[in-house]
């Protein structure tokens, strides 16, 4: 399962989603001195779930279902956490 899936996987299990995108940026790190390999991701995403949350509170719930992808496969994961509303705008 490439890790697109498993993250959307994951997400989609702790997160009631109403849109996702993930890109790989993996690549452009390749050739960095300190790059001491994972992933490099970035994420869109959109759940009614982040409604009256504070910025970090979602960010923890999406680590949260990250788990130990965290530790081990991602290396860098920049999100926007939105909801649908904020999304529409």
């Amino acid at each position: 399962m490439t890790i697109e899936n498993q993250v959307k996987k994951r997400l989609s299990d702790a997160l009631d989603l109403a849109h996702l995108e993930i890109k790989d940026f993996t690549g452009r790190h390749l050739g960095h001195k300190q790059h001491e390999g994972g992933f490099h991701l970035e994420a869109v995403i959109v759940s009614n779930d982040f409604e009256n949350k504070s910025l970090l509170e979602r960010h923890r719930m999406v680590y949260t279902a990250m788990g130990e992808l965290m530790s081990h496969d991602i290396h860098a994961l920049s999100m926007k956490t939105l909801t649908p509303e904020e999304w529409d705008k």
